[in-house]
């Protein structure tokens, strides 16, 4: 298979010259194939936002390589940085980070027309986006007009509009009820299996993971455990988890 992340002890300390320096990542390495729907949980201050900062770019480990898409992203600098995050990375966020002057269209738009992509050629991809997540009735409407878990799925449309190597998820459910998170997941769930959109969650919840292949479990800036579903279903995994998080 086709391996799109690749991360080869990376190391993440925060703190310079006589400053108190923290270790965040001691070394973390793993790998994603095309296709992957991988969970990391870890208690707060394990070290699971670093990985996600970093891994999306957005922050530089102390050492080590992280390779997406067969390019290692530490090298990378300015507006290639830029531009790579923009077409190989989407991003879904706790609190949607929607524009609340834009509609739901103009908002999904965005990636597209910071990279210089026709009119004709955005509204196209933007309809073709919506229908796939079921969110084409609500194009013309804006953030405040829309449910959360609406909101939420232009968020995830958004993401996936540049067709990216791997969409990252940050608690994607955290802010929704329990049946917006539960159709969100099954949407999710549906892009994996269904498209082959290679994702990385990072959650706290249970639930959310039950979603994923395998979880990688982050202790002190290091790879604790990992737990994989195999042909388990989704509700048998999830009392896996709950199993394995009570003994922890």
């Amino acid at each position: 298979m086709e391996k799109i992340v690749a991360l080869n002890n990376v190391k993440k300390t925060y703190g310079t010259g006589n400053e108190k320096k923290t270790e965040a990542l001691k070394g973390i390495s793993f790998d994603m194939e095309k296709g992957d729907f991988v969970g990391i949980m870890g208690a707060s201050g394990s070290g699971k936002s670093t990985l996600l900062n970093i891994l999306s770019t957005l922050d530089q480990p102390t050492s080590g390589e992280v390779r997406i898409n067969q390019k290692d992203v530490t090298k990378l600098k300015g507006n290639q940085l830029a531009d790579f995050r923009s077409e190989e990375i989407g991003f879904i966020f706790q609190d949607f980070n929607l524009l609340e002057n834009m509609t739901a269209a103009e908002n999904i738009a965005v990636p597209l027309s910071l990279q210089g992509v026709r009119g004709k050629e955005i509204k196209a991809r933007v309809k073709k986006i919506a229908q796939r997540l079921s969110i084409d009735h609500i194009l013309n409407s804006y953030p405040a007009a829309i449910s959360g878990g609406q909101k939420q799925r232009v968020a995830a449309a958004r993401a996936l509009i540049t067709q990216p190597t791997i969409l990252l998820g940050d608690e994607p459910t955290g802010a929704l009820d329990s049946k917006s998170a539960r159709d969100l997941l099954d949407t999710m769930e549906e892009l994996n299996q269904k498209d082959q959109v290679s994702i990385l969650l990072v959650t706290h919840d249970p639930l959310s993971a039950s979603y994923c292949q395998r979880i990688l479990f982050i202790k002190d800036g290091i790879i604790h455990e990992e737990l994989k579903r195999n042909n388990e279903s989704q509700e048998d995994f999830y009392q896996d988890i709950l199993t394995f998080l009570a003994k922890q």
